[in-house]
């Protein structure tokens, strides 16, 4: 089961039964099931503050990817930051919606065993980041107005 909450902003992510779908099948189409996880939408200080207490880092991210993964079940915690995502779909000319959801399969990906630590790992990552929102389909129609 897949949920989507908000820790500290007013976010509210339209269709999440469509956007649990397209998840569960990028994650059936890598041979896994989908078991537990959390997509939690967050302010950048919320974030920042994450990645200081968690994994030691000083610097703001759009996401970071908790991975409670057994075996052929994913499963983990996504925290996102809606602030990052606005500012990096407006650099990267993207709607807002695109780049979130690249965002929340970049997440997937990792718990999927993909990384992204040298030039080779982060380009397989876009690319099966591209094939998942190619394959996202209606969820990405209207996204001129978010």
């Amino acid at each position: 089961m897949i949920r989507f909450l908000s820790a500290d902003v007013p976010f509210d992510l339209k269709n999440k039964r469509g956007s649990g779908k397209w998840v569960k099948s990028v994650i059936e189409s890598h041979g896994k099931k989908m078991s537990d996880i959390n997509v939690v939408f967050c302010s950048d200080g919320y974030l920042l503050n994450m990645n200081k207490h968690f994994l030691k880092h000083n610097y703001y991210t759009d996401i970071i990817t908790f991975d409670y993964c057994e075996g052929l079940l994913i499963s983990g915690e996504l925290y996102i930051s809606i602030d990052t995502v606005r500012i990096n779909a407006s650099e990267y000319g993207q709607p807002f919606l695109r780049e979130l959801y690249r965002v929340i399969i970049h997440g997937v990906l990792h718990l999927l065993g993909y990384d992204d630590a040298t030039e080779m790992q982060t380009a397989k990552i876009h690319e099966e980041e591209d094939a998942a929102l190619a394959f996202a389909g209606d969820l990405l129609i209207d996204t001129a107005n978010e």
